[in-house]
C-alpha cells in the first residue's frame, strides 16, 4: 500500500520524506523489513511513538514530527537561498530582488522560483482617482501607509480612494501560477534568511534568463514621455544592483 501511495508511478517517489509513526518497535520492524520498498526506506527522516492507533494516533504522530518536519524545511530553505546567493555573487544577471524589479521579471515570465519571506510586511493596495477614474496600483510598508503623500495625487494632490488591499504575500500566494513560477516562502531563522530580509528586501526570484533592469528601467523611462532625463547620472546607471564585498558571506 506505502509503494502504491508513494512511488505511484512504479519508478520514484513523490514526496521528499516518510515519517514512520507507531507503538513498540513495531516501526522499526517495518523500516527494516523486506516488503518495505527500499526506495522508500532510504527517504525516512524519522520516527516518533504513539500512544494511540487510528486517527487520534494520526494526528499525535504529526505533533510529534513537528520538530523534524521544520527541519527539512529549514534544509530545503537554506539550500533555495545559497542557490540565490550564488546567483548574485557570480553576477549571472539570472536573479531579481525588492518589489519594483520582481514584478518586472514576473511580467517577462522570467522568474523560475520565486521567493518570499514569509513575514513581508508590504501591501498591495489598489487606489482610485476619482478626478481622472484612474486606478494605481502601490506597494507600500506599514510605515509607508502612515505618509499620506502616497495617497496623494502628485500633480494635482487629490486625495486618492483606496478601493482594495493585500497582503503581497497573501496576492502572490493566489496568483503565482499566473506567472508560470514556483512560490517559496522562507523565514529569517537562518543566516541566509536574515541575509535575504535585510540585504534584499525580502523578496527575490531566481531567473530562468539573464535580465537587464538597468536598460529595461532606462527603456520604460525613456518611454514615458513625461521622462526627465536630468537625474540620470552621467553613465546611465542607477545603482540598485551595486554591491559591496561584505554583501555575501557563505
Amino acid at each position: 500500500m506505502a509503494s502504491q501511495l508513494f512511488i505511484s508511478n512504479g519508478q520514484k517517489p513523490n514526496v521528499e520524506g516518510i515519517i514512520l509513526a507507531g507503538s513498540a518497535d513495531f516501526k522499526t520492524q517495518l523500516g527494516k523489513s523486506d516488503l518495505f520498498d527500499q526506495r522508500l526506506a532510504r527517504i525516512v527522516i524519522g520516527m516518533v511513538d504513539v500512544s494511540y492507533g487510528g486517527k487520534s494516533g494520526f494526528t499525535q504522530a504529526i505533533a510529534l514530527s513537528s520538530d523534524i518536519l521544520g527541519s527539512v524545511k529549514l534544509i530545503k530553505e537554506k539550500k533555495l537561498l545559497q542557490r540565490y546567493m550564488e546567483e548574485i555573487s557570480k553576477d549571472t544577471g539570472k536573479y531579481c530582488f525588492l518589489v519594483d524589479d520582481t514584478l518586472r521579471a514576473l511580467e517577462l515570465g522570467a522568474v523560475q522560483d520565486l521567493i518570499i519571506w514569509e513575514n513581508l510586511d508590504i501591501d498591495r493596495i489598489v487606489l482610485n482617482n476619482c478626478t481622472s477614474s484612474e486606478e494605481i496600483v502601490v506597494h507600500l510598508s506599514k510605515e509607508q501607509q502612515s505618509n499620506e503623500n502616497f495617497f496623494r495625487d502628485p500633480e494635482t494632490d487629490a486625495k486618492l480612494e483606496v478601493v482594495e488591499k493585500e497582503s503581497i504575500v497573501e496576492w502572490f500566494a493566489n496568483h503565482y501560477k499566473d506567472f508560470g513560477c514556483n512560490l517559496e516562502l522562507v523565514t529569517d531563522h537562518s543566516s541566509e534568511g536574515q541575509q535575504f530580509v535585510k540585504a534584499f528586501g525580502g523578496i527575490g526570484g531566481i531567473l530562468r534568463w539573464k535580465v537587464n533592469f538597468v536598460e529595461l528601467s532606462n527603456y520604460e523611462n525613456v518611454s514615458n514621455p513625461d521622462y526627465d532625463t536630468s537625474d540620470d547620472d552621467d553613465n546611465g546607471s542607477i545603482g540598485d544592483y551595486s554591491f559591496g564585498d561584505d554583501d555575501f558571506e557563505f
